[in-house]
């Protein structure tokens, strides 16, 4: 039954996923904790409200954000569980302040986050592992924030640009495949429409010290879409010929049912899917916004330039999808001469999840379990996006945090098995509807901190004992999945998915 639902198809990948300021450490006051001169520069406070980070975090355990699991420092340990695991390839991001410590090169280059970088990189070489590297996975230098604003300032593409140069021309000897920014939907909207942490920017002064939620999200979209293409570009044109490599971005893919088999609805559920996912697709493949944007957002959605639009317009050679959820889109009239307020409301869409309890994870806010929205949002892609080639950078569910639970107990997760199955399934059903899918990535290998969640979502098919030292303890799923990726090795009918980690380290 496993292998059945791979059977018969394309050479693909399979991976899990882990951020930098997930999995490890972040710069603190304790001098103990200071040693390590290539840990990221994270300074815990919102760029906009200077209240501390930590408040914002679910639980009483912040203390905790400190060390993450501390995979800094037990990489090699880390990664010879990759090995054991039977993966080939292995995605994790860089952290863009352990490169630069400012932000910029005017900074200078830390050679001991080079030195790190290598390490890791060369670890999974020699394990035959390749790697998949994120360059920016929701941690922009806080010294460009301070300095210009970050993704607020056109002046964020040329520093991102080079970043990614020394990247390319650093590691690239090696790392085939870039993944430039990872979903650039949260930072825009989450960010600086809702104000959620660590930007806190919208207009709503009770929660925001500063801040436009009906313009500075398109601002924000609009130069991560920039920085993205600048970097394509680069690489195309200085790297790719001599290096070999691949480059593309990730974007959250949640996908949208119509409430009702009103018309207003399925509108609704259409227009939707192109605030969230078109506003950074179409862009890709056409070389502008959706036209639905467009007509409601008007002069406050930015144009591309002539040179601009040459710039963006097919740069991308994958589309990486994060997928863990889907929601009900219901209609809200449209009022066109109602004053701006957020790109929320220019959505003009109740988003709801489904009211049964049933399809509910534990342990976090959002993840509705709903495979058949994979498969939908996959065959959307083929029919809106010209079929681009794709991998599923991101899917995972989650178990809450019980400390009381007997550790044996804990590692029970067969709800995991489950959803890991049944998403594969639905990956297949896509494949053989033309759908040019190419690889699998499970978010997380390991327990970590989960942003607003905290700890108390767990997504890792390792256990992470917060009480003992941060031990890494295999769950069931761990188990069964290296029994999966061994049977698919032995069979060769069903190498579609061989096996992928992503982590940032």
């Amino acid at each position: 039954m496993k292998l059945s639902i791979l059977k018969g198809y394309e050479r693909g990948l399979f991976e899990t996923n882990t951020s930098v300021a997930r999995i490890q450490p972040t710069a603190t006051l304790n001098p103990m904790l200071l040693l390590l001169k290539a840990r990221p520069k994270m300074e815990a406070e919102d760029q906009a409200s200077g209240t501390p980070l930590f408040e914002n975090i679910q639980e009483e355990s912040a203390k905790e954000v400190i060390r993450a699991i501390d995979s800094y420092r037990r990489y090699r340990e880390d990664l010879k569980l990759l090995k054991d695991l039977g993966v080939d390839s292995y995605r994790f991001s860089i952290s863009w302040t352990r490169i630069l410590p400012n932000g910029s090169l005017s900074g200078g280059v830390n050679q001991e986050g080079i030195y790190h970088y290598n390490s890791v990189i060369n670890e999974l070489i020699k394990y035959g592992i390749k790697p998949f590297v994120t360059i920016l996975h929701f941690d922009s230098p806080q010294a460009l924030e301070k300095q210009y604003g970050g993704p607020l300032s056109r002046t964020f593409v040329d520093d991102f640009k080079d970043y990614t140069e020394i990247l390319f021309r650093t590691f690239g000897d090696r790392v085939k495949n870039w993944i430039t920014i990872n979903e650039p939907l949260i930072v825009a909207k989450y960010g600086y429409d809702l104000g959620l942490p660590p930007q806190v920017r919208c207009t709503d002064r009770k929660t925001c010290r500063a801040g436009n939620s009906s313009t500075e999200p398109y601002i924000v979209a609009h130069n991560l879409l920039l920085a993205h293409a600048t970097a394509f570009r680069l690489y195309t044109e200085k790297f790719k010929k001599k290096q070999g490599g691949q480059i593309g971005l990730t974007l959250l893919g949640q996908y949208y049912e119509p409430y009702s088999e009103s018309s207003d609805d399925k509108a609704a559920a259409k227009r939707a899917m192109d605030f969230e996912l078109g506003w950074f697709v179409e862009p890709l493949v056409y070389g502008d916004y959706p036209r639905i944007m467009r007509e409601i957002v008007k002069d406050r959605l930015l144009t591309f330039s002539a040179e601009e639009k040459k710039l963006i317009k097919g740069s991308f050679d994958f589309i990486g999808i994060n997928y863990y959820t889907s929601r009900y889109a219901k209609n809200i009239p449209i009022d066109s001469r109602a004053s701006p307020i957020s790109f929320s409301a220019d959505e003009s869409v109740n988003i709801t999840g489904k009211l049964s309890k049933d399809c509910i994870a534990e342990g976090t806010r959002f993840i509705y379990i709903y495979p058949q929205g994979l498969q939908k949002i996959l065959e959307f892609i083929k029919k809106e996006y010209q079929n681009p080639t794709i991998y599923i950078t991101e899917n995972g569910v989650t178990e809450k945090r019980n400390d009381s639970l007997p550790v044996n107990v804990a590692l029970k997760d067969q709800h995991r098995i489950n959803y890991v199955v049944q998403h594969l399934y639905r990956i297949r059903k896509a494949i053989e509807n033309g759908v040019n899918v190419k690889g699998y990535f499970y978010w997380s290998i390991f327990d970590d901190f989960e942003w607003i969640d905290g700890y108390v979502a767990r997504f890792g098919l390792y256990y992470i004992d917060y009480k003992s030292n941060l031990t890494r303890i295999p769950k069931d799923s761990i188990r069964w999945y290296k029994g999966f990726l061994k049977c698919d090795k032995i069979k060769e009918t069903s190498n579609f998915y061989k096996v992928q980690t992503t982590v940032q380290m």
